[in-house]
């Protein structure tokens, strides 16, 4: 008789644990879920811009972010570049930001810049920035490759290969 008792008592607190569980998962929006380190780790790099500055990316967190993957030999990335840069201008008044990371060598990216300047940022990852796009969802490591972050730092948006302008607007229009 106490072993059955006990196998109840078990089994009814097992059952509240689980409703307890269901009721918090449930009352958490999913765009409350916590970032992954992936994620956690990106909002802590910082990487050397062009010009010798450094563009830290903490700073950044709080407002959408348009990640774009990129490098000089890649022609659909170059290609998109010119579109991408007419969507910072506009987003950029939405308050949304904008960043390129060269997959590059960073001699190879200031000698493009100079010929074809851009108004967003842009930072040297070199070609660790590969490893950085997969740890950021790029299972293959190809180029282009574009994320966009809402202002709680998530992704919630991927892609591999050249985007659009329509395109990006419809991703942030909620952001």
């Amino acid at each position: 008789m106490k072993r059955r008792g006990l196998l109840m008592a078990g089994a009814g607190a097992a059952a509240a644990g689980a409703g307890v569980a269901w009721q918090l998962w449930r009352a958490t929006p999913a765009g409350d879920a916590p970032l992954d380190a992936a994620t956690l780790a990106f909002w802590q790099s910082s990487f050397p811009q062009p010009d010798g500055r450094t563009l830290a990316l903490a700073p950044l967190r709080g407002r959408p972010l348009v990640l774009n993957f990129w490098a000089t030999w890649c022609p659909p990335c170059v290609k998109e570049m010119p579109e991408l840069d007419r969507f910072a201008k506009a987003f950029a008044a939405r308050g949304g930001r904008v960043v390129g990371l060269a997959v590059d060598n960073p001699s190879a990216v200031r000698q493009f810049l100079a010929k074809t300047p851009v108004g967003y940022d842009i930072a040297l990852a070199g070609f660790d920035g590969t490893q950085l796009s997969r740890d950021l969802g790029n299972t293959t490591g190809a180029l282009p490759f574009t994320a966009v972050f809402d202002r709680r730092g998530a992704i919630v948006q991927r892609k591999l290969g050249e985007t659009s302008q329509a395109e990006l607007e419809s991703w942030v229009r909620n952001l």
